[in-house]
């Protein structure tokens, strides 16, 4: 089931669902680098270029969770 979550990136609303476990992944990787949850968001935003926000945060957790030990 997908899990909806809004933030302000660049000043503008937005929402994003994405599946629980992903936002899981996401969570412990803000905490891991001392941020929140919505800078962490944030500065996924800044880098994903054309790919869609959703995608981007997918693709960061998976990242993310193949380098946790």
């Amino acid at each position: 089931m997908l899990k909806k979550r809004s933030f302000s990136l660049s000043r503008h609303r937005t929402s994003v669902a994405l599946e629980a476990e992903f936002w899981a992944v996401l969570e412990a990787e803000a905490e891991r680098s001392g941020v929140s949850l919505a800078a962490l968001v944030s500065s996924i935003d800044r880098k994903r270029g054309m790919r869609p926000l959703a995608s981007a945060l997918r693709v960061y957790a998976l990242a993310a969770a193949s380098r946790s030990p």
